[in-house]
Order: C-alpha cells, then structure tokens, then sequence
C-alpha cells in the first residue's frame, strides 16, 4: 500500500475516497481512530492509501480534481 494522501480535512478524504472508488480504485483510511486520542480537534492527518500498481492512476485522478498529492507515496 502506499499513501496518496494526507488530510486533516475529513470533507477532502470524503471527496478523495469517493472519487478514486468512481474511478475503479479500491482505497484504505489509516489513523481514523486517533480521533480518539486527540479529543477531536483534527490535529493529526490522515492518510489514504492504495495499491502500489494503483498510485499512478490515483495521483492523476486526485491531481485532475485540485486535491493535493502526497509526496510520500
């Protein structure tokens, strides 16, 4: 897996997993639940992650919509 993006933005990650499933790209939220941790201010980001072969096709599809790409994939 390998992260495409990084939010604390929950509208964004919302957009971003709905966009890339609309595209056929299966994806994974990491560090919902520290929520729990922080008290829920939304301090820590999340992370979004794909497939290795899909991160090419995930950062075009994020990048044709104005969403930012993490360079940490």
């Amino acid at each position: 897996m390998k992260e495409v993006l990084r939010s604390t933005d929950p509208t964004i990650l919302a957009f971003a997993t709905a966009l890339l499933k609309g595209e056929g790209i299966d994806c994974f939220e990491m560090d919902v639940n520290m929520s729990v941790l922080e008290g829920g201010i939304g301090i820590f980001p999340r992370r979004l992650l794909v497939r290795s072969d899909d991160l090419a096709a995930a950062q075009t599809a994020l990048r044709d919509n104005d969403l930012p790409v993490s360079d940490r994939g």
